[in-house]
């Protein structure tokens, strides 16, 4: 899962498909100070994924 701060609630559940715009909305939000702290990588360099 991976839930930026704040808000605070989940931008992405597992199984769900990461999209251009959840991705956009994330990286623009750690620029500006959102945290990420449950993310496998908090700086989301890299994601980890399944393929589909």
């Amino acid at each position: 899962m991976v839930t930026p701060y704040p808000p605070g609630a989940p931008a992405l559940c597992p199984g769900e498909i990461i999209t251009e715009p959840v991705l956009s909305y994330l990286t623009t939000g750690l620029d500006g100070g959102m945290d990420i702290p449950d993310a496998s990588d908090p700086t989301l360099k890299t994601l980890r994924v399944v393929a589909e």
